[in-house]
């Protein structure tokens, strides 16, 4: 039996590593063929993962036209084990030509979160985020609103995504949050002084991006190139040349950690979170099995207090935030 983490006193069991399913849509380049997408996030789940991340903003479109709803990948994949997982989606987001809208209001969450239900076919979301933070509208008022959908049973739980301590306190206290999900990795660390905040409120940590977009895993040179409009690692700072530069260090000392420990250095850039600190929950994406289940055994991967505080002070030292950045 895998260890399990909990997220924050709603109780929810999960694996210690989670899947983000948004690649098999959204951001990566063109979706995943239908069919070969939904065998990979059940796939996943034979493998031992019970924790599924998506978003009712992820979307692509298909060769033919037609949109890739990764709500729909994912709720199809796992129909048949519905009682065994535990799905996170999210709200608030609406693409348009003209950029992100951001939209929180209470009318929005309702007619958001039925249509995610009815996309991934199911009655009740286990975890249910506030994608991005609405300026127009007070976390009070989120935060009320949540809690009436999980007394009404639509939602289990509820959190934030990329929140800061003031908005997250405010929130708490009218509905307690199970989880923030926030972009952490190597490369992105400037959510750590909120770690003292997510211990007192008894809240956990999903971690977005925990490989700094792929990069961390050692597969890409500087040479490689992405297509610019449907795959964001095309203005993403750590795959420019400057970079690849500033994290050459960095990678060295994955590179022999990673021969100390048989472990990758995808593996150990998930290692070092989930060693930690025991809610930290990484959601990595892939959509080769291969990496599904090498990012899954990270889990077993050891790191001991003195060599997390050596990858840190390499850290501190090389500043790497500037290139961990999304562009």
């Amino acid at each position: 039996m895998q260890e399990q983490r909990v997220l924050g006193q709603s109780g929810i069991k999960v694996s210690p590593v989670g899947l983000g399913c948004m690649g098999f849509s959204h951001a990566y380049g063109a979706p995943t063929e239908k069919g070969q997408a939904i065998r990979m996030i059940r796939k996943a789940f034979d493998m031992g993962y019970t924790f599924f991340d998506t978003a009712e903003c992820y979307t692509g479109i298909n060769p033919d036209g037609s949109i890739s709803y990764n709500e729909e990948l994912v709720g199809e994949a796992l129909k048949p084990v519905r009682d065994q997982v535990v799905i996170a989606t999210k709200m608030g987001i609406t693409f348009t030509p003209d950029g992100a809208v951001l939209d929180s209001s209470p009318e929005k969450i309702r007619t958001s979160v039925e249509s995610s239900l009815k996309r991934l076919g199911t009655d009740y979301i286990d975890l249910y985020y506030q994608h991005r933070i609405d300026p127009k509208v007070e976390p009070e008022v989120v935060a009320e609103t949540m809690g009436q959908l999980i007394k009404e049973g639509k939602i289990r739980a509820w959190g934030i995504s990329e929140t800061g301590e003031e908005y997250l306190r405010r929130a708490h206290a009218v509905t307690p949050v199970a989880a923030i999900q926030n972009r952490y990795s190597m490369l992105a660390r400037e959510y750590e002084p909120l770690f003292p905040v997510l211990e007192e409120l008894n809240i956990a940590l999903v971690a977005f991006s925990p490989m700094g977009n792929g990069f961390l895993t050692g597969a890409y040179k500087a040479t490689d190139t992405f297509v610019g409009g449907v795959d964001y690692r095309s203005h993403m700072p750590q795959y420019t040349p400057e970079g690849f530069a500033a994290a050459e260090k960095l990678m060295d000392l994955l590179a022999d950690l990673g021969r100390e420990k048989n472990a990758s250095s995808g593996q150990l850039s998930l290692a070092w979170m989930l060693c930690k600190k025991p809610w930290i929950i990484p959601i990595p994406g892939s959509r080769k099995e291969a990496r599904i289940l090498e990012n899954l055994n990270s889990q077993h991967v050891i790191l001991t207090p003195e060599e997390i505080n050596r990858i840190d002070s390499l850290l501190d030292t090389l500043k790497m935030p500037v290139y961990g950045q999304r562009g």
